[in-house]
Parts: structure tokens; C-alpha cells; sequence
């Protein structure tokens, strides 16, 4: 769904939407959308600015990946709010330097006549998980010696416990 600043500066523009699986491309072969992304909400121009626009709503997703200790599936169900506000960007020289300021750091920019819905969801199912996926809190992961995941049984392996102190020595 397209966001056009034209329509804003006419109206607010409201949306509600459900993407299903696929939809909405997330470019990380080991994160997927497990179920319909629903979201709602609304964009609109704010007055008196150079074209910023505000794009305020909710979404609840469920989302896959890849658990980063055993590389089971982790799922993880969101449902989050989002109050956003995005910048035309200022045509100009593509290398010069811009320096930002604080209130920068809470302000997104756009190109062209609006925004894509998708790519404003995308980007913030992506904020909102978290940097360490493991399907769970004492997931133990996968055992360095045999490669058998340790959360279906343990392996009997002894781990291979190197004392780096002596590397020079074992060279010689």
C-alpha cells in the first residue's frame, strides 16, 4: 500500500491492512512471517512543516527464525505500536556531509511522493525483535564435538578443553 503525500494534504489517510506470509519480504532466508501481519493506523501531513509526515498504528505478527543456540524454530509473536515520522529528503550533492542533530536520531526520511506501508512494518517487526533469537531461556544449544542438539538428550560427549598457554610449545 502506498502512502501518497498528495492524498494526505487533502485528508488523513487510514489504512488497515492484513499481509499474509510472503507478502512482505523481510530479506533474511533465516526469518520468516509464520502468520498474517494485521496492522491499522493512519499518515497524515503534518501542518506547517516542509512535507513531514506522521505515521501512527499498531501491527501483531508472528514471526520465525532460526534459534542462534540450536538452530530449531524460535518463534516470536509481536504486537507493538508505532508513532513515526519521516522527512522529505532535501535534493542535493549525493557526497556531501550532513551533520545530525539529536532530535535527528527520532526521525526517518522518504523519497519521491510518500511512503510504502510495507517497507514501514518491515522495518519495524525488524526494531522490535530481539538481537539473541534462542527458542528459549535455557536452550542448550548444540554440542561442539558430535553436532547433536543437547535440548533432545545429551550426547556423553566431553567437551575438548585446550589450554591456549601451551599452543607455542605444542608447535615445536
Amino acid at each position: 500500500m502506498f502512502l501518497n503525500r498528495r492524498e494526505m494534504e487533502l485528508r488523513k489517510v487510514r489504512f488497515e491492512e492484513t499481509f499474509q506470509p510472503g507478502e512482505i519480504e523481510f530479506f533474511d532466508q533465516k526469518l520468516w512471517q509464520a502468520g498474517p501481519l494485521s496492522t491499522a493506523g493512519s499518515a497524515e501531513l503534518l501542518p506547517n512543516t516542509n512535507g513531514e509526515i506522521r505515521v501512527r498504528g499498531s501491527l501483531e505478527v508472528l514471526m520465525e527464525c532460526e534459534c542462534d543456540r540450536c538452530l530449531e524454530v524460535a518463534q516470536f509473536p509481536l504486537k507493538l505500536s508505532f508513532d513515526l515520522f519521516y522527512e522529505p529528503v532535501e535534493e542535493g550533492p549525493a557526497d556531501a556531509e550532513v551533520a545530525l542533530e539529536a532530535e535527528d536520531s527520532t526521525i526517518d526520511f522518504y523519497q519521491g511522493e510518500g511512503l510504502v506501508l510495507e517497507d514501514v512494518l518491515r522495518e519495524q517487526v525488524l526494531l522490535a525483535l530481539p538481537m539473541r533469537r534462542i527458542c528459549r531461556e535455557d536452550c542448550k544449544g548444540i554440542c561442539p564435538v558430535c553436532g547433536q542438539n543437547r535440548n533432545r538428550g545429551d550426547c556423553g560427549c566431553k567437551p575438548v578443553i585446550l589450554d591456549d598457554r601451551w599452543a607455542a610449545l605444542r608447535e615445536l
